[in-house]
């Protein structure tokens, strides 16, 4: 009889850690759209269920199971390489999840099914032959930022209003997902050997080390500047000032990160995305004030 996955396999291969970036940006929409209210928590939970568990959750099984020959290199302990996510159930998983995505985001509205659909998408696009956007780091990371940050953003507040959210918030949505390209980049380090190997340009690979390390430190940095300068011209100076802090203490963590950047890019990681999320939800409070003034 053909063996099955364990629970704690597939939930492994959906990679619980990673769903956070994208049910907070789901989140911090739905706050700036002004729908965080007892009546609509249908809307809420459900989008961010959507955005974290199925969305994300298929992203990471469709890339685990189309990188299984890197990750024998990198990381032969993930769940696929190491056979405790027997035969072809990788794919298995993520075809089952995308199709649950699509059924719940119908159930969420014409606006969350489209949002999600271009999502599930660039999910399977990131990591699946024809396209496989991750063989290029220029063109892989800007599909995730936008994936992870800008687009649930959007989409929440897109659903929460009935139409086209307040160019402010398409703004700041906008820029938060380029920051996030930055973020990706630095995820890149642990894989340098591996993706060499097997030809996948990662801005680490393409860059080298180094140079990749200023550059995510440049995105990141620049993105949320941008963020600042906007909520000063719009008068949310609290917001300003919050955002600033946070940027202030991630740039002190980039100096200590750029001294040693492979090995302390993940010490970073830690301290400086939740940094980054929290500026996300600072600006969307304050963004509040355009659609419940």
């Amino acid at each position: 009889m053909p063996r099955v996955p364990t629970v704690g396999a597939t939930i492994q291969l959906l990679k619980p850690i990673t769903w956070f970036p994208p049910m907070w940006a789901y989140a911090c929409g739905v706050v700036s759209a002004g729908a965080f209210t007892a009546e609509r928590w249908w809307f809420v939970i459900g989008g961010i269920l959507l955005a974290g568990p199925l969305l994300c959750g298929t992203s990471q099984a469709v890339n685990d199971w189309f990188d299984r020959h890197v990750d024998a290199i990198n990381e032969p302990d993930r769940v696929i390489p190491s056979g405790r996510m027997p035969g072809r159930w990788g794919l298995y998983v993520a075809i089952i999840a995308s199709a649950l995505s699509m059924v719940v985001a119908a159930l969420l509205g014409a606006a969350v099914f489209w949002a999600a659909l271009i999502g599930l998408a660039l999910a399977w696009a990131y990591s699946a032959p024809p396209f496989r956007l991750k063989q290029n780091g220029w063109f892989g990371n800007a599909a995730v930022g936008f994936s992870y940050e800008s687009l649930p953003w959007f989409t929440a507040a897109a659903a929460a209003l009935g139409g086209l959210p307040p160019a402010e918030i398409i703004a700041v949505a906008l820029l938060y997902g380029v920051g996030a390209h930055g973020i990706m980049t630095l995820n890149d380090f642990k894989s340098v050997e591996g993706d060499t190997q097997h030809g996948l340009a990662s801005l680490p690979v393409q860059l080298g080390v180094s140079n990749a390390a200023r550059f995510a430190c440049l995105v990141m940095g620049g993105s949320q500047a941008a963020v600042i300068a906007l909520l000063l011209i719009w008068q949310h100076f609290w917001a300003a000032g919050v955002v600033g802090l946070v940027l202030a203490i991630q740039i002190g963590c980039m100096v200590h990160m750029l001294k040693s950047p492979k090995e302390r890019a993940v010490w970073y990681s830690a301290i400086g995305v939740g940094l980054y999320v929290s500026g996300m939800m600072a600006t969307a409070i304050s963004l509040r004030t355009l659609t419940v003034a």
